[in-house]
């Protein structure tokens, strides 16, 4: 059988040159590449066995654990798709999801059954249904499920399928902020090259053929914890690369981020990488190494890195005198971009935008026109941060947000991000700012959230914020910020403003303030705008 840059293939042949290693740690479950590879192989000739075949699509509907992966794994071995399910979702938005996914199957937990049993009937097609046990005692005979290991018991440990292809689908659901989720299909070439670094995350040096996987491997692998729930993009991606690479995967099988529960996990198995989801992980992280100073032996870490979400420099700077031996790297990306490249560290303006990477044949700024075309940036301009080559087809049963985000330009096909960039004066970097979609405009003046947020995160009393805007009778809008504070303080909105004059330009300087207890983000880490917008027109935290 040929080889492909289909990630079963290429991790079979991890797992055949490294059986015994120690793979995947989350709580209780423990397996070496050996070992979570034969029960991989076991579900997926269950599922083969009920009829889910190439190109079928199956939920994983579970919080953080082992099995998330086997199910994973499982699908890919069968060329089946498996579609990530938000946790958190009810009703309509979980409808949404299984009706527009197509689902023919659902991996779930246990407690998730009446939420399933409630959308049942708008999925006609959703009959097959392994359950994972939990806490609860929910009846499986409401859906009909199986057991998730009596699935796998009588399961052949071998291999024996078809053969796969560079172009199966690996698709990746993501809520964004607004709007119901959109699945973005991603062939495996395609996400192994755009968001796995091409399996040279660790050596630098990409694959040029998929048996190359096996040469990428270090004789003294790594370990490493994902930190976001695995229904999140970025925690999904850093799974495959940690494997692929023949590396220890742990997750964080709590259900909540505690920083004193993440550092005990990282003493405990000796971790070198911690792979964070920006400011929303960095604050309690931070926190629990300043309360509890010398209570862990951390020095095995030596990279911390964060991607998918703003990690702002004062974060940043902590986390460097926290670790002075470690390096600290922050990517850029999202779920329909992969990685998009890390922070240079070399801004072209110290007052300006979240970060700084270099143009390339693949990375580039697109203009939208006023007649609706596309061009690239001159030297200068703000546009859509944008790539081309390895990326998705576009996005699952949406041909109209598909032609809107993938777009022809001069004979090549781009995605436009949706986070504006600056095509600096040398023509070869580029500045990134943050989401379009939440620009402020206050008296024509374009103001990007993430940047001011990053500015305030500078203040000592500000443990986190959000920005936003709200009407101003004069602008138009105004930008305001809604702040969290370290232990109770109660900072007045001109020594907010008088810190943050210190990192961006004075009109970009939040005009009210709002203090609330603590600050709404979503379930992936994401800030959620909705919610501070609400807080702060409600007026119940306004501060003088």
């Amino acid at each position: 059988m040929s080889m492909s840059f289909n990630i079963a293939d290429m991790f079979e042949m991890v797992v055949d040159a490294t059986p015994d290693r120690e793979a995947l740690i989350c709580g209780d479950y423990r397996a070496t590449f050996k070992e979570f590879d034969e029960r991989s192989n076991r579900l997926a000739h269950y599922m083969a066995g009920q009829g889910i075949k190439a190109g079928d699509h199956v939920g994983l509907f579970m919080y953080n654990c082992g099995e998330y992966l086997e199910g994973m794994m499982a699908c890919f071995k069968i060329r089946a798709v498996p579609i990530n399910v938000n946790y958190r979702y009810v009703g309509e938005e979980l409808a949404y999801i299984f009706t527009n996914a197509d689902m023919v199957a659902c991996i779930h937990g246990r407690e998730f059954i009446p939420a399933i049993s409630d959308i049942r009937s708008d999925v006609p097609d959703l009959k097959t249904f392994i359950c994972l046990d939990d806490d609860s005692d929910f009846d499986l005979g409401v859906l009909g499920s199986i057991d998730y290991n009596a699935a796998l018991e009588g399961q052949s440990a071998g291999r024996g399928f078809e053969e796969r292809s560079d172009d199966d689908l690996f698709i990746l659901y993501t809520g964004g902020t607004t709007g119901y989720p959109k699945g973005v299909m991603w062939p495996h070439k395609n996400v192994f090259f755009a968001a796995m670094s091409g399996g040279g995350a660790f050596s630098g040096n990409p694959c040029q053929k998929p048996e190359d996987i096996v040469d990428r491997m270090s004789d003294h692998p790594m370990g490493g914890i994902a930190l976001a729930p695995l229904m999140h993009g970025a925690s999904w991606w850093y799974s495959c690369i940690m494997m692929l690479a023949g590396n220890k995967l742990v997750l964080n099988h709590h259900r909540s981020l505690k920083g004193e529960q993440v550092w005990g996990i990282v003493e405990e198995e000796k971790l070198n990488l911690v792979q964070i989801v920006g400011d929303a992980m960095a604050i309690p992280l931070l926190e629990s190494l300043k309360e509890n100073e010398g209570r862990w032996d951390l020095s095995s870490v030596f990279n911390i890195g964060s991607g998918g979400a703003v990690f702002s420099e004062a974060k940043q700077q902590e986390f460097k005198e926290a670790f002075p031996n470690c390096f600290i790297t922050n990517a850029f990306g999202s779920s329909e971009s992969g990685q998009m490249g890390a922070d240079s560290g070399d801004k072209k303006d110290d007052k300006a935008g979240l970060g700084n990477i270099v143009k390339s044949e693949f990375m580039d700024i697109i203009i939208t026109e006023e007649d609706g075309g596309y061009r690239h940036a001159k030297p200068g301009e703000v546009g859509d941060f944008s790539r081309s080559g390895y990326i998705p087809r576009g996005y699952y049963n949406d041909p109209v947000k598909t032609a809107k985000t993938f777009v022809d330009v001069d004979g090549k096909t781009w995605l436009l991000t949706g986070d504006q960039a600056k095509l600096e004066d040398d023509g070869a970097s580029m500045t990134i700012y943050g989401r379009g979609s939440n620009c402020i405009n206050s008296g024509g003046e374009k103001i990007f959230p993430e940047e001011v947020e990053q500015a305030l995160k500078a203040h000592p009393e500000v443990y986190d914020c959000l920005v936003v805007a709200t009407p101003h009778e004069r602008w138009g809008s105004q930008v305001t910020a809604v702040i969290s504070t370290k232990a109770g303080a109660k900072p007045s909105l001109e020594n907010i403003q008088e810190e943050a004059r210190k990192h961006i330009a004075g009109y970009k300087v939040p005009r009210e303030l709002h203090i609330a207890s603590e600050i709404g983000r979503l379930p992936n880490g994401k800030p959620d705008y909705k919610w501070a917008k609400d807080y702060a027109l409600s007026k119940d935290g306004l501060a003088s």
